[in-house]
């Protein structure tokens, strides 16, 4: 498997036409284009912008997409030049974006970083307010009109949303306070766009998360609690993929979401260990980490890397990772989120981090003390039960330290 840390030009290419696809485009010509020195005014030389313009017109390809971040001069001037509607990197993903969000968090997420990317480049043709009239994105709007007045609106719909998503964010970190409160460990799911976070989830969960073969299938967090076979449980959180130069609104947009992951006991770093861009992709979910305040020092702490896929990999390639994974740093298995494999060897890793500081108590219960030998199977991992003669109960438990002063609490209510 090659080790590059960065996307070759046939790899970027690719995923390019699987975002332009994921959106439902069909395309019918893609390629490469040397960029020695970038040009203010279309990015790309004359010459080469007669080419592709030709292209276009023969095709009869009502969009073009620049792989590429443009200014907004570039965009016009390319769209002048193509006599198409035409998209940069950035416009392209929260296009997606903007399409897979389903929850009310999530959509105003979307339209917020849509709005702010939207509010420099109103000297489009197309780009009038259209989500006012039912639209959604830069794929349709019915013409220029009072460019000055669109800004106006935007500028006031972002302030609307900012208030809107203040509200949520409330509400998100009242609900972190209280899984705290009742000592809740969360792990989140975290990797670059279709790694398999969701079909992993499913595996956990049981919970038929959409897990597709499609870049951003997933876009809206999702929360399980998950419970081990040998006793205790956690909460497993699911995120956006990653992806390389995500951008920056959408990164902004997102925070209050992303903070799940910051707030996280254990991160899971999913990864298509098939894909020969695997380690390309390892490096940029690092630098998204990184960029909401996950420092390296803190993600080799908190992570463990799950390498899935495995089932695509040759019998001889899948027993050297499986040796690698053992002695790697920071620690990682190898599984199967499709076929099961590896799973169960996870959730033992996941058990061993978020209990390795753990205590054995022996503890009494009184006879209809209902409420105490609920919470103990909730918050404690039960090792063993015993019934005395007296009607009371003893119970062998495990127990985080940090949740040994709230079972105190509860012992002394239960005594009372």
């Amino acid at each position: 498997m090659r080790a590059s840390s960065r996307l070759t030009q046939p790899e970027r290419l690719a995923e390019a036409t699987g975002l332009a696809r994921a959106i439902g485009l069909d395309v019918c010509f893609s390629g490469t284009v040397p960029l020695t020195q970038p040009r203010p005014a279309t990015l790309l030389g004359s010459g080469k912008v007669e080419e592709l313009a030709a292209i276009i017109m023969a095709e009869d390809a009502a969009v073009a997409i620049v792989d590429h971040a443009l200014s907004p001069i570039q965009q016009r001037n390319l769209e002048k030049a193509w006599n198409a509607k035409v998209l940069d990197r950035t416009g392209l993903i929260l296009e997606i974006f903007a399409d897979r969000a389903r929850s009310k968090e999530g959509r105003l997420q979307v339209e917020l970083a849509r709005l702010t990317y939207q509010k420099s480049r109103l000297v489009r043709s197309w780009t009038h307010l259209e989500r006012q009239r039912g639209g959604f994105g830069f794929l349709g709007g019915p013409g220029e009109t009072q460019i000055e007045a669109d800004r106006r609106a935007i500028g006031e719909r972002i302030d609307t949303i900012r208030g809107e998503l203040a509200v949520v964010e409330r509400t998100r970190r009242l609900h972190r306070k209280r899984r705290k409160a009742t000592e809740q460990q969360v792990v989140s799911l975290v990797g670059y766009t279709n790694a398999g976070k969701s079909t992993l989830f499913n595996a956990f969960s049981g919970a038929g998360v959409l897990a597709k073969d499609m870049l951003f299938a997933t876009l809206d967090p999702t929360l399980r609690r998950i419970e081990f076979p040998e006793g205790g449980a956690f909460l497993l959180s699911d995120t956006v993929g990653f992806i390389s130069e995500l951008p920056t609104q959408l990164i902004a947009a997102f925070r209050a979401t992303l903070e799940e992951i910051l707030e996280a006991d254990l991160i899971l770093h999913v990864r298509d260990i098939a894909a020969e861009s695997s380690e390309a992709e390892r490096v940029e979910v690092e630098k998204v980490l990184a960029a909401i305040g996950i420092s390296p020092e803190e993600q080799r702490r908190r992570v463990i890397e799950v390498w899935n896929k495995a089932d695509l990999l040759p019998e001889e390639e899948r027993a050297g990772l499986s040796r690698r994974a053992v002695n790697g740093t920071p620690p990682a298995v190898l599984i199967s989120a499709a076929t099961g494999e590896g799973v169960a060897e996870l959730a033992r890793m996941i058990r061993a981090r978020l209990q390795k500081d753990m205590r054995t108590r022996n503890v009494i219960v009184g006879d209809g003390n209902g409420s105490l030998i609920h919470w103990l199977y909730e918050n404690t991992e039960v090792l063993q039960r015993r019934d005395l003669e007296d009607g009371r109960s003893q119970f062998e438990v495990r127990v985080a330290t940090e949740r040994e002063h709230d079972l105190d609490r509860h012992l002394r209510r239960g005594a009372a």
